[in-house]
């Protein structure tokens, strides 16, 4: 059974509102996106290229820069995009989850 007034149930776990426990796993996604942008950054890294030299054969498997310079800046334009979105949800949630006493309306 659940206490509400202190905010734990009878075998003494502790729980977290919805509203509160959603706006820490965006806060917990957010954290990770300087991770992510590190891997899609480094993405091309991994991509073949042509081998130097005077007698270097293309196979045709190679990717021009320009692609690579596409993908480069369609990637930080979707971090850019995506940490916006977490940013404006984050304070969203943040404005409607703040506790309103009788002093505050």
């Amino acid at each position: 059974m659940t206490d509400p007034a202190s905010g734990q149930d009878r075998q003494g776990a502790v729980f977290l509102e919805r509203q509160s426990y959603r706006r820490r796993r965006l806060m917990d996604a957010a954290r990770l996106l300087p991770m992510l942008g590190g891997v899609l950054f480094a993405l091309p890294l991994l991509w073949p290229v042509a081998s130097p030299g005077p007698d270097a054969v293309d196979t045709g498997q190679t990717v021009p820069m320009s692609t690579a310079i596409v993908y480069i800046f369609l990637a930080w334009s979707g971090l850019i995009a995506s940490v916006a979105l977490f940013g404006f949800s984050t304070r969203h949630w943040t404005v409607s989850d703040t506790p309103r006493g009788p002093g505050r309306q």
